[in-house]
């Protein structure tokens, strides 16, 4: 079998998604295989502004009745975006290789649960005893850059112009032009949150 270099490449038919992308004016998708975990019955699923650009290794990974919006101008690099409810990712925004991003833990923190939840989830358990998932939507504000392997947890508000450091795990509300990094996110010396 030949391979199919315009397939990797961003040279193939989009209306292979359906009605599950919404894809603006010069909306660019480097590989299909990004939407094969996109499990969401909601139409549109994803909705990509205009000139959006989505490398190859991004994985847009959703749960039934979620949606995920990218605004005008942003790209994003090889970040798994996980949705359970909602990911709304603003204009002009830089989402670096590796960063997850996630509107849910989806499974129970608790050890016990989670232990239960693992059984249920299991080939051969019983899929209707699973806990039921706990969402709190993600907001990403215009042009803020999030780096190489960032995760932004649920809840998050990121603010416009934000820079998140690489390897940064975001539990909290990051302001508007505030640059933070490390784990947990903290202010960069001398900012203040």
């Amino acid at each position: 079998m030949a391979y199919d270099v315009g397939r990797a490449t961003g040279d193939w038919d989009y209306g292979e998604l359906g009605a599950m992308v919404a894809l603006g004016a010069g909306a660019w998708i480097e590989r299909p295989e990004c939407f094969e975990r996109c499990r969401s019955t909601r139409t549109p699923a994803v909705v990509l502004g205009d000139d959006v650009r989505v490398f190859g290794w991004t994985t847009f990974n959703l749960e039934p009745g979620a949606r995920v919006t990218v605004g005008a101008g942003t790209t994003l690099v090889g970040a798994v975006i996980m949705a359970a409810e909602q990911v709304d990712i603003g204009a002009d925004v830089t989402v670096s290789y590796g960063v997850t991003i996630a509107d849910c833990d989806f499974h129970p923190t608790d050890p016990a649960a989670r232990h239960r939840d693992a059984e249920a989830s299991a080939p051969h358990g019983d899929a209707t005893r699973r806990a039921p998932l706990v969402a709190r939507p993600v907001r990403i504000g215009d042009g803020a850059w999030i780096g190489i392997g960032a995760i932004v947890l649920k809840g998050v508000q990121i603010g416009a112009g934000a820079r998140i450091g690489a390897g940064a795990v975001v539990t909290r509300d990051v302001p508007a032009g505030a640059t933070v990094s490390g784990n947990p996110a903290r202010p960069a010396d001398g900012e203040e949150r």
